[in-house]
């Protein structure tokens, strides 16, 4: 049973997030041949008040 997780930023939309999982997913299950049914996918948003590149974080910009 494979499990993905998923780490962005949080902004975007349920329609986004929906279409994130179902190609996710549909990546997973071909790549793998584990049945769609198996595959879960975790989404895992923070505040870009927690995330940074190169010293800096977006939130600062």
């Amino acid at each position: 049973m494979p499990i993905v997780t998923v780490k962005m930023l949080e902004g975007r939309s349920d329609d986004q997030k929906r279409a994130l999982v179902e190609k996710v997913t549909e990546a997973v299950s071909e790549t793998t041949n584990a049945p769609k049914e198996r595959v879960s996918v975790v989404i895992e948003e923070m505040s870009p008040a927690n995330f940074g590149v190169a010293g800096k974080r977006p939130s600062d910009s």
